[in-house]
C-alpha cells in the first residue's frame, strides 16, 4: 500500500511540474510564486537535444 501511495504522489508531482511549465514558461511568463523554478526548467529544456524543421513533401 505504501508503495501505491509513493507511486501516485511521484505521478501527482509530475503532472504539477508539467501543467506549471506549460502554464508559464513555455508561453515566455515567469512563474509568479517562483521565477527561480521556472528559469531552471528553461534551462533543462534548452539543454535538451530536439529535431530540425524539416519540410514535408505533400
Amino acid at each position: 500500500m505504501l508503495w501505491m501511495l509513493l507511486a501516485m504522489l511521484l505521478i501527482l508531482v509530475t503532472a504539477g511540474v508539467v501543467v506549471a511549465y506549460v502554464a508559464f514558461p513555455h508561453r515566455g511568463e515567469d512563474l509568479p510564486v517562483a521565477p527561480w523554478l521556472g528559469d531552471a526548467m528553461k534551462r533543462g529544456v534548452e539543454a535538451m537535444p530536439t529535431l530540425a524543421d524539416t519540410p514535408t513533401r505533400k
